[in-house]
C-alpha cells in the first residue's frame, strides 16, 4: 500500500508538508505507522518510488517522480524547498500491482488533471483488460504503466471526470465491481484517491469486501504541532488531507468516513455519501 498527502489553500512551499513535519511524507516512507496489510501486518516501509504534482500559475500541473525511494533522492529536497504551490499532491508507493518504474509512480497526469491512489483491486492482471477495453480509444494511447491506479484514472476521465468528478467515480467503481464479479471469485476493491484541477481538491474513501484505506482532513494551522520538535504551520484558510496524519493522531485531524467523496473548495470541505447501493 502507499501514503499520500493532498494540499489546497494559501501557496505554501513544498517541503512544509513533504519533508519537514517530524511526520513528513518522507519520514512515513521509511516509517509508517498506520499501513496496515489485509493481514494486519504493519507495512513500515514505502520505498518503491514517489512523485509530486503541484499548481502553480500556468494551468497545467508541474509532475516529478522517480521509481527510487523518497528518502534517497538527493533532488526532492531542494525542489520541494524552491516550488511553491496553492495546490499539490504527493504520493510514495508500496506497490500491489505493476513494476518498480517511473511509469508507475503517483500522481499521473492529464491534461490539468493530476490523481493519485492508495489501494488495490484484487484479480487484476485477470479483469485489467476487460477495464483497460471501456478506456476511450482517444485515451488509451496514454496509458504508460502498468497499475491498477491508472486504469481508474483514465477509466474515469472516460466517463467525464472534468464535468461531474463524482458521477464519474461512480461509474468507474460500478464498471471495475461489475468486472470483477464476473470473474465468479471474491472480489476486493479499496479506493483511497485523491485528484484535483487545480481549482478544488477531491478524495474518495471507499472500499468493498476489505477494511478501508485510512483518511484524514484538517484545516488547522497547528496540526503538525503534537510532535515536541515540528516547526511547520499550515497557513489560515488551508486545507491538507492525508492517508497518515504529519503528527501523533490528535484531535486536529479528522478521520473521514469509508463511502465518502470529500470536496474542497476555498477552504470550505464538503463530504458527502459516495454510493448508495
Amino acid at each position: 500500500m502507499c501514503r499520500w498527502i493532498a494540499y489546497t489553500g494559501k501557496p505554501v512551499y513544498l517541503d512544509t508538508l513533504v519533508t519537514k513535519p517530524d511526520h513528513s511524507l518522507v519520514v512515513q516512507s521509511r516509517h509508517s505507522q498506520m499501513n496496515f496489510t489485509t493481514s494486519g501486518e504493519l507495512l513500515s516501509i514505502n520505498g518503491d518510488g514517489f512523485g509530486i504534482g503541484w499548481y502553480d500559475e500556468r494551468e497545467e500541473p508541474g509532475l516529478f517522480k522517480d521509481d527510487l525511494p523518497a528518502w534517497h533522492n538527493t533532488n526532492l529536497d531542494s525542489l520541494c524547498h524552491h516550488i511553491k504551490s496553492h495546490t499539490f499532491l504527493a504520493h510514495i508507493r508500496a506497490s500491489t500491482t505493476g513494476d518498480i518504474q517511473r511509469a508507475n509512480c503517483h500522481p499521473f497526469r492529464y491534461r490539468n488533471w493530476i490523481f493519485q491512489h492508495n489501494g488495490h483491486v484484487s484479480h487484476f492482471n485477470k479483469i485489467r483488460r476487460a477495464l483497460q477495453m471501456k478506456i476511450s480509444p482517444e485515451l488509451f494511447p496514454l496509458l504508460q504503466g502498468t497499475t491498477d491506479s491508472e486504469t481508474f484514472f483514465y477509466l474515469a476521465i472516460s466517463y467525464g471526470l472534468p464535468d461531474n468528478p463524482k458521477a464519474a467515480m461512480q461509474k468507474m467503481v460500478r464498471e471495475v465491481l461489475q468486472v470483477l464479479n464476473e470473474t465468479g471469485q471474491d472480489g476486493v476493491l479499496n479506493l483511497s484517491c485523491a485528484f484535483s484541477d487545480g481549482n478544488r481538491l477531491y478524495t474518495l474513501r471507499y472500499s468493498y469486501n476489505e477494511a478501508p484505506m485510512t483518511q484524514f482532513v484538517s484545516t488547522d494551522t497547528n496540526c503538525m504541532q503534537e510532535f515536541a520538535n515540528s516547526k511547520p504551520q499550515i497557513p489560515a484558510g488551508s486545507t491538507i488531507i492525508v492517508s497518515e496524519p504529519l503528527d501523533d493522531i490528535s484531535d486536529k485531524w479528522t478521520k473521514i468516513p469509508n463511502n465518502s467523496f470529500t470536496t474542497v473548495f476555498q477552504n470550505e470541505v464538503k463530504t458527502e455519501r459516495f454510493l448508495d447501493d
